[in-house]
């Protein structure tokens, strides 16, 4: 089966998840999320980036990014994956890859899909059960986002932007958000979005897509994909 490719267009926000091979730990140590977490910032400046939201998990990374040019996450995802890998395989004697092949990408439609994949990303500890609130869980953005609290890492889309006056009307509004239930329906084409690597929205964005790349895409399915962590 041929890999899927990537879309890339600058200005338009993209959901990025990389895994550990086979599923094996990526951090085995605070250290290991702050160090990552360094090098994102980085690169992100380094390839003119802006992150929006994120989370470090176990085994697996999500990110929510806008990128300058076409090729900035790209270039942000090797330098961060490189030398973050460099560095644990020193620190652990370890030899190999770290990471499980390509990341996954989908470009993400601002007018509907940006807050939810917000919401997606920072609930992920929750979703795997390793806290019970999303602000006990401290290698993620919700503090950020959903508190108000200072991160040099974020750089807030419109969207989040969009929704009050100031920061803290914005952090109280997310927050709201945050605790109404996501819909099943949005957690599936999430994560079918991020498999198939087609664009995160409707039909009317997957045509602006197309339109923009001038290519055509695939329809994937919007039905119930096949099991997967977060």
């Amino acid at each position: 089966m041929p890999r899927p490719t990537r879309l890339h267009l600058p200005g338009v926000p993209q959901h990025i998840t990389q895994r550990g091979n086979n599923r094996q730990a990526c951090f085995y140590a605070e250290d290991d999320y702050r160090f990552y977490l360094e090098l994102l910032q980085t690169a992100c400046r380094n390839h003119d980036c802006d992150l929006h939201a994120y989370v470090l998990m176990t085994n697996h990374v999500h990110l929510l990014m806008t990128p300058g040019k076409a090729d900035s996450i790209p270039l942000v995802i090797r330098d961060t994956g490189r030398d973050y890998v460099r560095s644990v395989n020193k620190a652990y004697r370890r030899t190999g890859t770290l990471w499980e092949g390509r990341y996954k990408s989908s470009l993400v439609d601002q007018a509907r899909y940006c807050l939810t994949c917000y919401r997606y990303i920072e609930l992920n500890p929750v979703r795997a059960g390793m806290v019970k609130q999303p602000e006990d869980y401290p290698w993620s953005s919700y503090r950020c986002n959903a508190r108000g609290v200072t991160n040099a890492l974020i750089t807030p889309h419109d969207c989040w932007l969009a929704l009050g006056e100031n920061n803290t009307q914005r952090a109280l509004a997310y927050l709201a958000l945050v605790n109404q239930r996501m819909a099943q329906d949005d957690l599936d084409h999430i994560r079918n979005s991020l498999n198939t690597g087609l664009p995160t929205g409707n039909h009317r964005f997957r045509r602006e897509i197309e339109s923009a790349l001038a290519i055509r895409l695939g329809h994937g399915k919007r039905g119930r994909p096949r099991k997967v962590a977060d």
